[in-house]
C-alpha cells in the first residue's frame, strides 16, 4: 500500500503538470507554454520558502513551552529519532478546535503545531499516534508535495481566467483559436485540476496514516485519536479566527469542514471511517 500511494502521487502530480502545460500551450503556443512554466516556478518559490511562516502567523502559534510540555518534546524526540529526521520546532495554537498540523519546506525546517483543544481530549498514546502521523508528513515531504499541487492548481485557475478573456476577445479573423474550445477548456480543465489536487491530498493522508502507525507501533492508538477528533469537530464553534479556515484546513490531521455523502468527493481528506478501518486492518495483520 505504501508504494501504491507513492506511485499514485507521482502519477497524479504528472497529470496536474500536464494539464498546466496543456493550458499554457493552448493559450499561446510555445510562448504561452514558457510563460506558464515561469509562472509555476515563481509561485512554487514563494510557497516553498514562506508558506510555513504565513500559516504559523495566521494562527498566532507560539513556541510550545518546553517546561510545561516536556513530555511532548520527549515523544516527538523519540519519534523523530525512529524516523531518522531532525527534531522539528513545536508550536501551540490556543484554540479549542482539537487538531494538529505539520508545515515546513523540508525535514530540516519543519514545524509541528498542536491546538490546546487536542491536548484536552487525547491521552498520551493517542497524541503520540497523531504526532507520528504529522512527523510522517515531514518524513514523506508531503508539505512540499501538497504545496506544489496547490500552486499548480491555482496557476491553472489563473490561466483559465485568461482563457475566458481570450474567448471573449476572439473574433472570426483569429483563425488560430476556436472560442468554444477555449471556453470549454477554461471551465473543464480547472475542475479536473482541482479533483487531481484533492486526490493527491487524500493519497498523502493515507500514506501518513500508514507510516505514522508503523512509527508509533500502535495503529489502534491513531485510529482512536482520529475517531475522537472527528467526533469532536461538530461541537467546536467555527468562526473566521478558528482553526477551520478553508484555505489552510487541509493541513490538519482531520479536516474541520469534511463533508459527507457526495460532498466528501471534494474533500482534501479521506473519510475518517475509511482511515480508521485501514488502521484496524493494519493492526489485525500484525497480530
Amino acid at each position: 500500500m505504501f508504494f501504491y500511494n507513492q506511485f499514485k502521487t507521482v502519477l497524479l502530480l504528472g497529470s496536474l503538470s500536464g494539464l498546466f502545460l496543456f493550458m499554457g500551450n493552448l493559450l499561446g503556443g510555445s510562448s504561452g507554454l514558457f510563460i506558464a512554466a515561469i509562472m509555476a516556478v515563481i509561485m512554487n518559490f514563494f510557497a516553498y520558502f514562506f508558506s510555513d511562516k504565513m500559516v504559523l502567523r495566521m494562527y498566532q502559534a507560539k513556541p510550545l513551552d518546553r517546561k510545561k510540555y516536556d513530555w511532548i518534546y520527549e515523544i516527538v524526540h523519540d519519534l523523530a529519532r525512529d524516523l531518522k529526521i531532525p527534531m522539528p520546532k513545536l508550536w501551540l495554537v490556543e484554540n479549542k478546535m482539537a487538531n494538529a498540523f505539520a508545515t515546513g519546506r523540508n525535514p530540516q525546517n519543519a514545524s509541528v503545531a498542536v491546538t490546546t483543544g487536542i491536548l484536552e481530549i487525547l491521552d498520551k498514546k493517542e497524541l503520540r499516534g497523531v504526532l507520528a502521523h504529522e512527523l510522517s508528513h515531514v518524513k514523506n515531504r508531503d508539505i512540499l508535495v501538497s504545496t506544489i499541487a496547490a500552486v499548480l492548481a491555482t496557476a491553472i485557475g489563473y490561466v483559465a481566467t485568461m482563457f475566458r478573456f481570450s474567448a471573449i476577445a476572439s473574433n472570426q479573423d483569429d483563425k488560430r483559436r476556436n472560442p468554444l474550445t477555449i471556453l470549454l477548456a477554461s471551465i473543464l480543465v480547472p475542475i479536473a485540476a482541482s479533483l487531481i489536487q484533492l486526490a493527491i491530498s487524500r493519497s498523502r493522508e493515507y500514506l501518513a496514516d500508514e507510516s505514522g502507525a508503523e512509527c508509533c507501533k500502535d495503529p489502534l492508538a491513531l485510529a482512536s485519536a482520529l475517531e475522537k477528533l472527528h467526533n469532536h469537530i461538530p461541537y467546536a464553534s467555527l468562526n473566521n479566527n478558528d482553526v477551520g479556515k478553508a484555505s489552510t484546513a487541509p493541513l490538519f490531521i482531520v479536516h474541520p469542514f469534511a463533508g459527507s455523502g457526495w460532498t466528501a468527493l471534494f474533500s482534501t481528506h479521506p473519510p475518517v471511517a475509511e482511515r480508521i478501518a485501514r488502521l484496524r486492518a493494519m493492526y489485525n495483520q500484525k497480530k
